[in-house]
């Protein structure tokens, strides 16, 4: 019966992935596809696990299968990550008009992203103390007692590892290593390297215009075919969704929720006050918020169900510039660092939120004004180098608690709730690379406003 029912899982799957194709021919809105497989993933999951309970032997054989195409899907995108981190920012040298922006552009991406951070680090020991978590103990059952032992291998990478030495690990000793992903750091070391070729091709185009043109003409040739790669995937999108979302739904420990439904709404509280941030952030700049979380919806959506800002990078530069109006230059600049550097939820809010709970069962004090400030300051710092995918919030805050000499087993303890607050912070730290794109843009004056307030102007890759 066991193999029936789950032969009868992956039919009614694959009938509503047949569904989201007559929609496509149907040239249906990208955004709406992309809407429908998030609806059709919760309400199917949802059933799924209603109807067949957590740890279901019938779930678990019919996640295999649906996984082909929810992490297939994901495995796709994470292919793109390297060559498109390293195209898009050498690609921003090759577009810039001028040098002089060069280092505006950098700048203002960098501040805005770290400025958001720090925030973000302050919303969240601020969620801990409103919700009255300071000091609060969870349930440690098989499950978390296996992921703090887990835990202790990681710390050992992190322990006694300085601010100096994080520093140096960024950069790139085998940039074909880092191609490769082999590092922690490896997506901010593709940067570091992108960033060198990008200022070697502005030597040469003062010195040998004429190499630094075919150079050029290369870079956009090859951008062309990378973004093109891109618009294939991207065609995926409404299926990937579905499918991951059927996956969180089926698969979580409702139960576990439950007991932790406290730290779970402070997270999600901390997390909707940052986006509010974000909101205050564009009326700075006379951009409406509404406006803006209209057009990201897709790629904040897949953020969120795929809970990876690396992922989501393809989906987060194509917003950007066909969206929300941001020059390529700024867009490629603010999406590749977003993923890499000064991540607002996953190391923003989350380890600022485990450091706090944690910190009075060591004696500290956590509304000394001290504390507070060397927790900000630590978060932000180490907010650099973060991987943008799965487990970069682990790493994150095994950085921070180490740091500041706190207990880590906190971040085995919350392993049950893990998925569900991951994919609000994944959606948050796409939030911020996108707002720091906008602000920056308009920053330079290149902010086109017509896209921007443009309804019909968003993500189309039905071509």
């Amino acid at each position: 019966m066991t193999t029936l029912f789950t032969v009868l899982v992956i039919l009614v799957f694959v009938g509503l992935l047949v569904a989201f194709y007559q929609m496509q021919k149907k040239h249906v809105k990208f955004s709406n596809r992309v809407f429908a497989g998030l609806g059709a993933g919760i309400i199917f999951g949802g059933i799924l696990q209603l109807l067949l309970g957590n740890g279901s032997k019938v779930i678990s054989q019919a996640m295999e299968w649906i996984g082909i195409v929810g992490n297939g899907y994901i495995s796709l995108l994470q292919m793109l990550v390297m060559p498109l981190v390293f195209i898009s920012i050498v690609g921003a040298f090759t577009k810039m008009k001028s040098s002089k922006k060069l280092g505006k552009i950098s700048a203002n991406v960098l501040v805005t992203l770290l400025a958001t951070t720090a925030i973000a680090a302050l919303i969240g020991i601020l969620a801990v103390m409103v919700f009255g978590l300071d000091g609060a103990t969870f349930t440690k059952g098989a499950a978390e007692t296996a992921r703090i032992k887990e835990l202790a291998d990681r710390q050992t990478m992190v322990q006694n590892f300085s601010i100096p030495q994080q520093i140096l690990s960024f950069i790139p000793t085998n940039v074909f290593a880092d191609f490769a992903g082999t590092r922690p750091t490896s997506t901010i070391g593709v940067v570091i390297f992108a960033a060198f070729v990008g200022i070697a091709y502005l030597g040469v185009r003062r010195k040998a215009p004429k190499e630094a043109e075919f150079f050029a003409n290369l870079i956009e040739s090859l951008y062309k075919i990378v973004m093109r790669i891109v618009t294939l995937v991207l065609r995926l999108t409404p299926y990937g969704v579905f499918a991951l979302m059927t996956n969180v739904l089926a698969t979580s420990d409702f139960e576990a929720i439950v007991n932790l439904g406290k730290f779970i709404l402070a997270s999600y509280s901390a997390l909707i006050v940052v986006l509010l941030v974000h909101s205050l952030i564009l009326l700075g700049v006379k951009v409406n918020p509404i406006n803006f979380f209209k057009k990201a919806f897709p790629a904040l959506s897949f953020a969120f169900t795929s809970r990876s800002s690396a992922g989501t990078l393809p989906m987060n530069i194509e917003t950007q510039t066909k969206a929300l109006g941001v020059d390529e230059a700024t867009a490629n600049f603010a999406g590749s660092f977003g993923i890499s550097i000064g991540q607002n939820g996953c190391a923003g809010v989350y380890p600022a939120m485990l450091a706090t709970i944690v910190a009075p069962t060591v004696g500290i004090n956590v509304f000394d004004l001290k504390f507070i400030v060397m927790l900000i300051a630590i978060v932000t710092i180490s907010s650099f180098g973060v991987a943008g995918v799965g487990g970069g919030a682990t790493f994150a805050s095994l950085i921070v608690l180490g740091a500041m000499n706190l207990p880590v087993a906190i971040v085995g303890l919350v392993i049950s709730v893990e998925p569900m607050i991951d994919m609000a912070r994944t959606a948050v730290n796409v939030s911020g690379s996108m707002v720091a794109g906008v602000v920056t843009s308009e920053r330079i004056h290149e902010l086109n406003r017509d896209i921007l307030h443009d309804e019909n102007a968003s993500i189309e890759v039905n071509s």
